[in-house]
């Protein structure tokens, strides 16, 4: 495997903070590992251009580091779904400037991991689906689970819809985003004996935590 896809249940559910520590953990086994995040809403403005936080986490977690804009070929301002910052910013999506930066990316690396954006189906244009980047570049998906009350049937319907849109699933993480969540290891039992692929780690509620450190909780097949 030298290609991923990191997506999650949900927006705000820690797509970043596990694809952070994914990099850490592949880093740690002796592997070049880079992050792209392709398009990234919510942005702030620098000296060097816009700017995603989210971008630039997994830019700093890459090893070797490479340039932001192969990071993230689209950084659009407002943080609003992508396909209406987009539109707001006079911007037009293209699927072969996101294939044409991971081709960039892929020599670099023994791993290129790729964050989407909020859940599965959330598009990224009118007519570009997250999906379709995904079958383009043939990469194996790994889904983020926020842990929270709902997590069961939000895990479930998004294994089943990557499944039916025809990519292959090969893992799920765990993310403690909800430090009062009731019974949460009773939660976590259940969803593992109803996921249809294996668990790839169980990640702490831990803000401001280091990717690195957060790294040791994952178990990478």
């Amino acid at each position: 495997m030298d290609r991923l896809f990191v997506t999650g249940t949900d927006t705000g559910v820690g797509k970043t903070v596990a694809s952070a520590a994914l990099l850490h953990a592949f880093r740690a086994r002796g592997l070049c590992a880079v992050g792209m995040k392709p398009v990234a809403s919510g942005c702030e403005r620098m000296p060097d251009g816009w700017r995603n936080e989210d971008a630039l986490a997994l830019q700093a977690a890459s090893d070797p580091v490479p340039p932001y804009e192969d990071v993230n070929p689209y950084a659009l301002p407002a943080p609003l779904a992508p396909e209406i910052a987009a539109r707001d910013a006079g911007v037009d999506v293209q699927l072969g400037v996101l294939v044409s930066a991971f081709e960039r990316l892929h020599p670099l690396a023994d791993m290129v991991l790729v964050e989407g954006v909020g859940g599965w189906a959330a598009p990224l244009t009118a007519t570009l689906d997250q999906r379709h980047l995904v079958e383009q570049l043939r990469l194996p998906v790994v889904l983020v689970v926020g842990m929270r009350l709902g997590c069961i049937n939000h895990a479930r319907l998004s294994a089943r819809a990557i499944q039916d849109d025809g990519a292959r699933l090969v893992g799920w993480i765990a993310n403690e985003v909800d430090p009062d969540m009731a019974r949460r290891d009773e939660n976590f039992a259940l969803l593992s004996a109803r996921m249809p692929v294996p668990c790839w780690g169980r990640l702490p509620h831990a803000p401001g935590a280091q990717a690195q450190a957060l790294a040791t909780s994952l178990a990478l097949p």
